[in-house]
């Protein structure tokens, strides 16, 4: 068995005995044995010992959330995705900021056309000359006017749906951006036949003739539009390749399109024979001249239906050319078809600019 002298040798070197000692110490300050200055000093001395056994563990218990800290940083991948998401966001920003500007330029443009139409009937008021049809100047339908003011502004918005598909497929966005496009697209369309639908029940003949575009899109216009057939024949080409059965469905959708157009043009021929036996007949008997004018203007009345008619099947013609083309076709068909129709827009301003300089 160990001495008490090797005992206490041994609790030296674990750091053990200190504290014995000091308690001991602190007992003999107690009793009186020891000066105050000295068990003063003492505590102090353990005091100080607890500190920094204090700061030492403070210390130890602060590493772990420093690395607890540096673990949760994001990665640098994550950053980068955050990265590349404020960046998406700022563009979408300044393509919102840009189409809010675009609008309010538009709806400035609106304005002042309002202005100059009531100007210019003003002034046909001060007029008693009459057009080539008979009608007096002023005697304009609301219904025509306002369509021409919306078709303006959906040529400008079509405009914009154009160039923004052109720098979508140039920039090989994703198939989800690329398809909302194409839907923004078809609804435009869309929006041109409601219009037209409410332009023709305000006045068909004036909707029918065309005069709301330019000379050139009037020299292929069919029932108050393009011919369905016609169009799958200018998009066939910006469409290739097609698989087989692409082909074979497009095919058919021609086919169908055409034997519609035919029914709808054998109406059209009927109503307009129609509309001659009724005015002719009887030309030598004036007593029912304003009877037969009534009963031609009734029979121009099924126009409406035939214009309707006509729309649908284009819009039909659309919607089963969105089903059988894959998104990034689509999207070349519209643009294909925004493109044609400016530049027939384009060759109307420049004939009449070379024929205005002739003169």
């Amino acid at each position: 068995m160990s001495s008490p002298s090797s005992q206490l040798a041994t609790l030296r070197r674990m750091s053990i005995y200190e504290p014995f000692h000091q308690i001991s110490m602190w007992g003999d300050t107690f009793h009186g044995d020891a000066s105050p200055n000295t068990g003063s000093s003492t505590i102090v001395q353990v005091d100080t010992r607890l500190d920094n056994q204090t700061e030492y563990l403070s210390h130890n218990s602060v590493e772990p959330s420093r690395s607890d800290q540096e673990a949760n940083k994001p990665s640098e991948k994550t950053q980068r995705r955050l990265a590349q998401n404020r960046e998406a966001a700022r563009k979408s920003r300044l393509r919102k900021k840009a189409y809010v500007q675009q609008l309010e330029s538009s709806r400035l443009k609106l304005a002042q056309l309002e202005q100059e139409l009531d100007r210019a009937r003003r002034q046909q008021g001060i007029y008693t000359g009459s057009t080539s049809d008979g009608s007096h100047f002023g005697n304009i339908n609301p219904g025509i006017i306002a369509f021409e003011m919306e078709y303006s502004h959906w040529v400008e918005e079509q405009n914009r749906q154009i160039y923004e598909l052109h720098t979508a497929l140039q920039k090989h966005i994703t198939d989800i951006e690329l398809r909302i496009l194409v839907e923004n697209g078809l609804n435009h369309y869309n929006n041109l036949f409601r219009m037209k639908a409410d332009a023709a029940k305000a006045d068909v003949l004036s909707l029918i003739s065309g005069m709301w575009r330019t000379s050139t899109e009037r020299f292929f216009q069919w029932i108050g539009g393009f011919r369905p057939s016609e169009l799958l024949n200018i998009l066939m080409p910006q469409l290739e390749p097609l698989t087989e059965q692409q082909l074979i469905d497009v095919c058919n959708l021609r086919q169908s399109s055409q034997q519609a157009e035919d029914a709808l043009q054998q109406g059209i021929d009927k109503l307009q024979q129609s509309l001659v036996q009724i005015i002719t007949e009887d030309q030598l008997s004036s007593g029912i001249y304003q009877s037969q004018m009534v009963a031609a203007a009734e029979k121009l009345e099924a126009l409406e239906s035939f214009v309707n008619q006509a729309d649908h099947l284009r819009q039909q013609t659309m919607q089963q050319m969105y089903r059988v083309l894959t998104t990034r076709q689509a999207a070349r068909a519209l643009l294909a078809l925004g493109e044609y129709f400016h530049r027939l827009r384009a060759l109307s301003s420049l004939w009449a600019a070379q024929h205005l300089e002739s003169a």
